[in-house]
């Protein structure tokens, strides 16, 4: 099955979220990988370090755990007039000199356990690693499963300045055990686990090297010149396809790097398209946040200054000034991808029951009335224009009013922007587990969905 004019397919979309997952074990590994990703289709990494290019190109920058990326190839070259306002509005619909985004945000984070900066200790002859669990986490999930090691590492250059280092073990060196049901014959009515003295890992008997020493070598630095780590746990289970007729993805961190990768694949799509004439030029951006699972307030969580900055570099690269920004803000339009509820068959009551979510039905629209979720009927308008242009159905997510809703990085993108926004998501089940449920077919419309968002008209 295809959409978006046969450019995704099921098969394509759901073999390469596959492969996607198992190079990204962690946020700064989902970042190496949609860079990886965009590097092979032409875009050029910047450093936010350094002055940007006014050339018109594919361009993307990192920060930690966060990725961004955009092309200004479908806008005139320094389309405003150097004045530090827009170019002379004389033409009837006032757009000369004017650009506007088109935005697709996710996160790169998933909950998981993390290890503490003195973890090293032993009980009754257990060496065990000290952990605290990331996010809102599934505890039960992460018994009994075979736990590698992955993350970044700060080392002490040869020179004395600071650096970093990726490091990805994907051997099954941990494991949280399970009371076995004799020792608590009640585990099958309620499981109750604190997250302090059940949830650390084990990963040897006999006598262990301390972890920073284990670290170092595997970072090829000595134990010394390791500074400090963003070191976390992750199931060693690969993603793959399942079920009776390979209808489903099983994996880890569906949540929300399903969403990084199809913002990723659509992005290099969207930017093939030949754009239409006689409109306002659109700057396609992906912006892939860190911390969301923890509130997005950080350096580089969607609570930053992370994409108001860049929207802001960008327009000052085209020679546009400060009331440029907040008009092309204006004309923007924010999709922010997490995944969604879909309605699970063991439990049908929990869900709202005029909106039950199909697996392999289609994207989801996410709406709250108290804006936990920040759609609102235009910005619902802009992404069901996008589907319907990929040729794939979207369906309407509701929470049920007695129970409490989540959040995503839209509410705070949309105040931070004055953007309209819309949140959005592929049906997921297990969510917030060790190991997640996703459609094989949903991936692929997907996609296409956030190819004809990003770039309305072009197909």
């Amino acid at each position: 099955m295809s959409f978006g004019s046969g450019r995704f397919t099921t098969d394509s979309a759901a073999e390469g979220l596959v492969a996607y997952l198992r190079t990204s074990p962690s946020p700064f590994h989902a970042v190496a990988s949609s860079l990886s990703m965009l590097v092979e289709a032409g875009f050029t990494p910047l450093d936010e370090r350094d002055a940007w290019p006014s050339e018109p190109g594919r361009y993307v920058t990192t920060r930690g755990g966060s990725l961004v990326a955009w092309s200004t190839e479908r806008v005139l070259t320094r389309p405003f007039d150097g004045s530090g306002g827009g170019a002379d509005d004389g033409d009837a619909g006032g757009e000369r000199g004017a650009v506007a985004f088109r935005v697709v945000g996710a996160h790169t984070d998933s909950p998981n356990l993390r290890i503490k900066p003195r973890p090293d200790h032993e009980r009754v002859g257990w060496q065990l690693l000290g952990v605290e669990p990331y996010g809102g986490l599934l505890l039960n999930s992460w018994l009994d499963r075979d736990l590698g090691l992955s993350g970044r590492v700060a080392v002490r250059e040869a020179d004395g300045s600071v650096g970093e280092r990726l490091f990805a073990v994907d051997e099954p060196l941990l494991r949280v055990s399970q009371l076995a049901i004799h020792l608590d014959r009640s585990t099958n009515d309620a499981l109750t686990l604190n997250k302090q003295l059940h949830m650390e890992p084990s990963w040897a008997l006999s006598q262990a090297p301390l972890f920073v020493e284990w670290l170092a070598e595997q970072v090829r630095v000595e134990p010394v010149d390791v500074l400090s780590w963003d070191a976390m746990t992750h199931d060693v289970q690969p993603a793959a396809r399942t079920g009776l007729h390979r209808e489903f993805v099983a994996g880890a961190r569906m949540d929300n790097l399903a969403t990084s990768y199809a913002a990723t694949q659509a992005l290099i799509d969207a930017v093939e398209r030949p754009a239409p004439e006689g409109e306002v030029p659109l700057v396609p951006l992906i912006a892939l946040f860190d911390h969301e699972e923890i509130g997005s307030m950080s350096e580089r969580g969607a609570f930053s200054n992370l994409l108001p900055t860049i929207f802001e570099r960008i327009i000052s690269t085209l020679g546009g000034g400060r009331d440029d920004v907040h008009r092309a803000m204006a004309r923007t339009v924010i999709a922010s991808g997490d995944m969604a509820h879909a309605t699970h068959p063991n439990y049908a009551d929990r869900h709202e029951p005029a909106h039950h979510i199909a697996m392999n039905g289609g994207p989801v629209l996410k709406i709250n009335t108290n804006l936990r979720y920040a759609t609102d009927s235009v910005g619902a308008a802009h992404f069901a224009a996008a589907c319907r242009e990929a040729g794939v159905p979207v369906q309407e997510f509701v929470v049920r009013s007695d129970l409490p809703c989540g959040s995503t990085v839209g509410p705070m993108t949309a105040a931070l922007t004055g953007a309209t926004t819309v949140d959005f998501g592929a049906p997921t089940l297990s969510m917030h587990s060790a190991r997640e449920l996703v459609g094989a077919a949903d991936q692929a419309m997907y996609g296409a969905a956030l190819a004809a968002f990003l770039a309305p008209g072009r197909d």
